[in-house]
Order: structure tokens, then sequence, then C-alpha cells
């Protein structure tokens, strides 16, 4: 029986788990960032719905308020189409809607027991955790891009320079997006849930960013709620960016592309770039907590 019993145990198959290093924490962020493409490029009716709701605020809103209020968007610099106005407000709903929905593939893996495997992985968790952030940005950028190909329609210039500017600053608006989706989504265990959630956040987040309408002229209240929008930050720099490649004096600009104040001080553009890509950074820190501590 011993010899038997010593017999078994020779048997017995060693299993060893490579140590966690650098490499392999590059490489997961490489997989989940190559899944989040290929999950993006099968599901075409996805590609599909996220394009629905910019393009139906830039052409059939733009078009008929721009109908409604045209004496309004006149000055004595000339006229601005109400389509050219909320472009770049379209560029960052398009991205904002893309970027959620990527991050709900968090709350869709943990349902069916996909992201137990990867965190089970000798990986880090904040290798997932940055995988999809960048991904979901990625995916969102190239969303994007087909809105980018309508900027003809707005009355917006096919700039080289001004198209690769609004696409750096789309990535930039996407990565923090995703990023505060993915913190939402630590937690949840239901899509139902996280969809809930994601409409009681995005919602408000569209309307309090300046992206349909200018940010000068409104009441305190609703001037101090748009200030504490992340899109604000986002919205602002694109709307910068497309009204430099447009022929308008300093009046035309100025009631049309008042950026943002706090408290009568400017904000420079540049200080708005790093606040969305330092809230970016920060929700992802947040979400990489939550899943060390989660599951």
């Amino acid at each position: 029986m011993t010899g038997m019993g010593t017999e078994a145990a020779s048997d017995v198959v060693r299993v060893r788990v490579p140590e966690r290093s650098a490499r392999h924490d590059l490489r997961a962020i490489k997989i989940v960032l190559h899944r989040e493409l290929i999950r993006f490029w099968r599901d075409r009716m996805r590609m599909v719905s996220g394009l629905v709701q910019p393009v139906l605020w830039l052409l059939v809103m733009g078009t008929g308020l721009s109908n409604l209020v045209r004496g309004g968007t006149t000055a004595a610099g000339g006229t601005v189409d109400l389509r050219t106005f909320i472009f770049p407000g379209v560029c960052a709903m398009s991205v904002m809607f893309t970027a959620m929905f990527s991050a709900a593939s968090i709350v869709w893996d943990r349902e069916f027991g996909f992201l137990r495997e990867m965190l089970v992985a000798p990986i880090s968790r904040a290798s997932i955790v940055i995988g999809k952030c960048v991904g979901g940005a990625l995916v969102a950028t190239l969303q994007g891009v087909v809105i980018l190909a309508l900027a003809g329609l707005a009355h917006v210039p096919y700039h080289p320079m001004l198209l690769l500017e609004l696409l750096g600053m789309m990535f930039l608006c996407a990565f923090a997006l995703t990023g505060f989706g993915v913190m939402l989504a630590a937690r949840i265990t239901n899509m139902q849930a996280f969809f809930a959630l994601n409409q009681m956040a995005l919602m408000p987040m569209m309307f309090l960013s300046g992206a349909l309408y200018p940010l000068n002229g409104l009441p305190g209240w609703l001037a101090v709620l748009t200030r504490f929008n992340p899109l604000t930050y986002a919205v602002d720099p694109m709307r910068h960016i497309v009204f430099r490649y447009l022929h308008a004096d300093a009046a035309l600009r100025a009631r049309f592309n008042p950026g943002v104040t706090w408290n009568g001080w400017h904000v420079p553009i540049w200080l708005e770039i790093v606040i969305v890509a330092a809230m970016g950074l920060a929700m992802m820190g947040v979400a990489i907590v939550e899943f060390r501590h989660g599951d």
C-alpha cells in the first residue's frame, strides 16, 4: 500500500503558475484591448445604433432648429449655422454613448462568469481595467470617425489638422468617459441596473455640457452645474478647434464660442484638456481599487 501511495504521488502533475511581471501585464492589456475591438467589429447592430442618436441630433434637430432660430444665429461678422455650432457637441455625444456601452461589457462578463476567469489569471487586475479603458476609448473614437466624415454637412471644413485635433480630443473624451463607466460597472452585477444608472448619468451630462447651447448667459445655478460636468471640458476644446478654422470675426466667436469661465476667469484650453485627462486617470484609478477589493 505504501508503494502504491508513493507511486500515485509521483504521478501527480505539478502546475507552475508564472510569476506576475510587467511584461505579462502589458500582454494582458493588449489582449483585453484586442478583445474589445473584435467584439465591436462583430456587433454591427451596436455600430449602427451608436450612430443613430448623434446623427439625428446633427441632421434632424440641427436642421430644424436652424430654420427656427436663423435670426438669432446672426451677428455683425456673419451667420453661424446651428449644425456648425452643435457639431463639436455631437462628436462628444457619439463617443460618450459608445464609451459607456463598452464599459457595460464588464457587467455582461460578470453575469456570464467570464470576468471571474480573467480575475484569477496571473496578471494584475489593474491591467484588466487599463485594457478596458483604452480599448473602450479606441472603439468609441473609431465610431466617432463616422461623425467626422459628416463634417461637410455641418459646414465644417475638411482641414487635415482640424480633423486630427478633433480626433485626439475625441479619444481623450472617450477615455475619460470609459473610465467613468468602468468605475460604475466595477460593483454592479446586473445589466438592467447598469443601464438605468447609465441613463441617469448620461442625460444630465449631455445637456449640461454646452453641447447644444452656449454656456454664457445661463442662470447662476445652471452655470454652476455645467462647471462640475466633466463633459463640459471636452466639448469646449472641440468647439474652439472648429471655430478656429471658420471665417468668423471676434463678435461672432464671442457669442457662439464663449469658452468656460470660473468666476469671471477664462479657463485656457490647455487646462481643460488637462482636466479631462486627470478625470479619466482618476476614475480609472478608482475602478482599479474597486476591482482589487471586489469579486
